[in-house]
């Protein structure tokens, strides 16, 4: 599972960023799901908050 956070102005798709790293990973180490997210919510000290990103996994649409 990825959590994308895509610049405002890209028009990047999903679909390549997978097949962009199929190219660069071991095969079972290959993205099967994707999230384009706003931002990825952390604490403040900076650690990424795995809770909070499965929450937005349910709310946002899937790839």
């Amino acid at each position: 599972m990825a959590y994308v956070v895509r610049n405002k102005k890209s028009k990047i798709e999903g679909e390549d960023i997978m097949a962009f790293m199929a190219n660069k990973v071991a095969p079972y180490k290959k993205i099967r799901k994707m999230v384009f997210v706003e931002r990825i919510p952390r604490s403040p000290s900076g650690k990424i908050l795995r809770k909070n990103l499965k929450t937005l996994t349910k709310i946002s649409p899937k790839l």
